[in-house]
């Protein structure tokens, strides 16, 4: 059986990574839908979010090992990027200035994330696909 296990490694990694890039993918279209938003339920901007991975763990003979594959670790808010502050008097959520502070939000920078998280899950769609067709050319070798 384990080297059934074996067989099966690649895909869980591949369908793990997947996974992971999907929350990623999903948390980076968040951030862009609220990046005008200037009051949110908890007040003040909203505040970017970030994804944070990790290895996948085993418990082998009382030890953690790390197996392939990653998993979502947190959803954490960004709380290094400063928020940005544009003066536009009139603004309903302007201060007595006509300052109003923006969300911590670069559309370029999350366009870059989004691409690169995009071509991540292609990546290992891509990879769960060649150990399909591995599997398939094994048990035709097979017969």
């Amino acid at each position: 059986m384990t080297n059934l296990n074996k067989l099966f490694e690649g895909m869980r990694t591949s369908s793990s990574g997947m996974s992971a890039e999907r929350t990623r993918i999903d948390v980076i279209a968040r951030n862009l839908a609220n990046a005008e938003v200037t009051r949110t339920p908890e007040g003040g901007p909203y505040r970017r979010e970030v994804v944070r991975f990790a290895q996948i763990m085993a418990k082998e003979a009382g030890k953690s090992v790390p197996t392939g594959g990653v998993r979502v670790a947190s959803i954490d808010k960004d709380m290094k990027t400063p928020f940005e502050r544009i003066r536009i008097p009139g603004h309903p959520d302007a201060d007595d200035a006509g300052w109003v502070t923006m969300p911590n939000i670069n559309t370029t920078l999350e366009m870059a994330d989004l691409m690169t998280a995009v071509r991540a899950y292609e990546a290992n769609a891509n990879a769960a696909d060649n150990f399909v067709r591995m599997a398939e050319r094994a048990l035709r070798l097979a017969q």
